[in-house]
């Protein structure tokens, strides 16, 4: 069902412990579209992506990836599921002790019986596609944090994934690789027919290529809409966010005491 929803999270709520990290979320990632998941650091961003992935379960609600209610998968329908997705993790993780070319044909040996001649051939058109087969033989450590972002990327979308997942990925990285990043998951996902979802602080350059942008503050959704209903916003927490002002409802100062209770030595009991 081409106009049905990839991703679905359905009033799901977190908890590591007694810590509540997400509350009653819920969302939707329609086929074929980028969308973005912004808000503040240790809002739930990245646990969104971890119980997409299914490597938790959520307290309560839903999570469906194509259909499929992750959360209730066996490991062997997990696993399954997961070779349809690609992750892009903050700062690439590549494998040090491979080399560029190994670092991309590792999930194509490990989960398929491509013959190495089909294995080159597909290696070398993902690297093609970021620009980078020139350095198909080079280490992780001979690369620039941009170039490795984008081994990172061609290792990801390996095995063509339906859904795409980047973990802050423009972390890091100098104006120029931070563009062609942004560039590329735009065209990769659209070539692919993929569907893509940034976990970002990243605002200017979220905004340029995403489709969708959820904002996320104390673990529930706050606001959303596309790139414009967003610049256009009203919202408190947004204006801020993607104003980078330093205070509004995230405050500047950190709760104390009145200043000159403190200047004073006023105990407070």
């Amino acid at each position: 069902m081409p106009d049905s929803p990839l991703v679905e999270v359905d009033n799901v709520t977190f908890a590591y412990d007694a810590r509540t990290i997400l509350k009653g979320i819920s969302l939707s990632i329609p086929r074929g579209k980028v969308v973005a998941i912004m808000g503040g650091s240790g809002c739930g961003k990245t646990t969104l992506l971890r119980l997409i992935g299914g490597q938790i379960k959520p307290s309560r609600g839903e999570v469906r990836v194509a259909g499929k209610v992750v959360n209730e998968l066996d490991s062997d329908a997990l696993y399954l599921l997961r070779r349809k997705m690609g992750m892009l993790f903050q700062f690439g993780a590549l494998f040090t002790d491979m080399s560029v070319y190994e670092n991309v044909a590792f999930q194509m040996r490990e989960h398929t019986d491509l013959p190495e001649s089909m294995i080159r051939d597909l290696v070398l058109m993902k690297l093609n596609a970021v620009g980078l087969r020139g350095a198909a033989r080079l280490m992780p450590s001979e690369l620039s944090g941009g170039m490795a972002r984008r081994v990172a990327l061609a290792r990801a979308i390996a095995l063509d994934p339906m859904l795409m997942m980047y973990d802050e990925p423009f972390a890091g990285l100098d104006p120029i690789s931070l563009g062609v990043i942004g560039q590329l998951i735009r065209q990769l996902n659209d070539a692919l027919g993929a569907t893509s979802i940034l976990v970002t602080h990243d605002v200017m350059e979220s905004l340029a290529i995403v489709d969708y942008v959820y904002f996320v503050s104390e673990g529930k959704i706050v606001a959303q809409g596309t790139a414009d209903e967003i610049r256009a916003s009203e919202e408190p927490f947004v204006r801020q966010f993607v104003g980078g002002l330093p205070d509004g409802p995230v405050p500047f100062q950190y709760p104390a005491a009145p200043y000159a209770e403190d200047l004073m030595g006023v105990k407070r009991v």
